[in-house]
């Protein structure tokens, strides 16, 4: 059974609820994408989203639609869809797969659905960009009965902002995004980097969860899990400390012992600390590692592509990740837009004229994706349930 579909006025706007573990943000869309405003809450999810949500649409004109974001959609929700009551339950079975941001999410789902109930509510998916990785890329060598009956599989994350990505990049470089083949890398408090071969995913560094792949801000990215064995036989931690010490104590928070912004990191180096030199190296080697891995999915490499807070806000990560990719034809001596510009402008060409590979930088873009995306659906163009396992 599909789900509902419903109609869109055309000239009505879009209420964009992103929901993270730690944070909401509100953002309502005209029908041409424009913003028209916007509500940044560091507060985690709860009670007060309620009075929150009320407060902002007192202030802004009547949305005619709500789109969420939702980080995982598990074995079923394979497509964007308006949330119904069947919808609503599989959302709840996919919870425990991304246990920081989907409940907290799906929080500020059943707040938005009680104070807007008769506007349909549709489900962004980060997962959907990735729904058909090859079996080479989507399977773990694991026993088949994890795999069949438990699940385990890549799904892959920031597919919202890829799709963004990819989009503002076939503008750029005035080619038909179907026709690239591109590495694009999301860096920000979640880092991850997928292959992109004619328009599609083929592969990514996040796998089952948002956890795998690079480092990341606070969470550790890959780590040999022998190493978690033995921290649990040999030290005794639960399953609850060991994911409390990935998801929050480790990446460039852990490595340096002070911070995970890239940005304190970089002034630090300066001074002369040694742990925040460290931890840009780790870092900084994970995202070549990981976009070298993606290159070896694709036959040629049109563009890297770099997006998220750190992608397009940090030159200097930008200028050594892209100094160690010479293998790759990639080279360094990149421009560094302001970013009032890249705002305005959405994305830009920043390396060197004829020195290889073009390299882009995007504005992120994952709320005015899901904005897309909601209005997608709700022209008729939503897909069917995924059949059942």
């Amino acid at each position: 059974m599909g789900p509902a579909r419903s109609s869109l006025p055309s000239r009505r706007s879009v209420l964009v609820l992103d929901a993270g573990s730690s944070s909401l943000h509100l953002t309502l869309f005209s029908a041409d994408g424009t913003r028209i405003a916007g509500r940044d809450s560091s507060e985690p999810p709860g009670p007060e989203s309620a009075r929150d949500l009320r407060d902002f649409l007192a202030t802004v004109p009547p949305p005619a639609a709500v789109g969420h974001r939702l980080v995982h959609g598990g074995p079923r929700l394979t497509h964007h869809m308006v949330i119904d009551g069947r919808v609503r339950q599989l959302l709840e079975d996919a919870a425990n797969l991304a246990p920081l941001h989907l409940p907290p999410a799906l929080t500020v789902v059943d707040t938005a659905r009680e104070l807007l109930p008769d506007l349909p509510h549709v489900a962004c998916f980060d997962t959907v960009f990735h729904r058909d990785l090859p079996p080479a890329a989507r399977d773990y060598a694991v026993p088949q009965r994890w795999r069949n009956e438990y699940g385990v599989r890549r799904y892959g994350f920031h597919g919202l902002s890829y799709a963004w990505c990819l989009e503002r990049t076939a503008e750029v470089l005035e080619r038909p995004a179907g026709g690239l083949q591109a590495v694009l890398v999301h860096l920000g408090g979640g880092c991850s980097a997928c292959a992109v071969r004619d328009g599609r995913s083929v592969d990514t560094t996040m796998g089952l969860t948002p956890l795998e792949g690079l480092v990341m801000s606070r969470r550790s990215g890959s780590v040999d899990p022998g190493a978690l064995l033995w921290l649990q036989r040999r030290h005794g931690l639960t399953a609850r400390e060991l994911e409390e010490d990935l998801h929050l104590r480790s990446g460039l928070l852990g490595l340096s012992g002070t911070s995970g912004d890239t940005r304190d990191l970089v002034r630090a180096r300066g001074r002369g600390d040694a742990s925040a030199e460290t931890a840009l190296a780790v870092f900084v080697h994970g995202c070549r590692r990981g976009i070298a891995a993606m290159a070896a999915s694709l036959d040629r490499l049109d563009a890297l592509v770099f997006t998220g807070e750190i992608g397009e806000d940090q030159p200097e990560v930008r200028e050594e990740v892209c100094a160690g990719l010479r293998v790759l034809g990639v080279g360094a001596g990149l421009a560094v837009p302001p970013l009032e510009e890249l705002f305005e402008e959405g994305a830009r060409r920043v390396d060197v004229p004829g020195a290889g590979v073009p390299v882009i930088v995007v504005a992120t873009g994952e709320t005015q994706q899901i904005a897309v995306e909601t209005r997608r659906v709700l022209e008729g163009r939503a897909a069917p349930l995924a059949p059942s396992a």
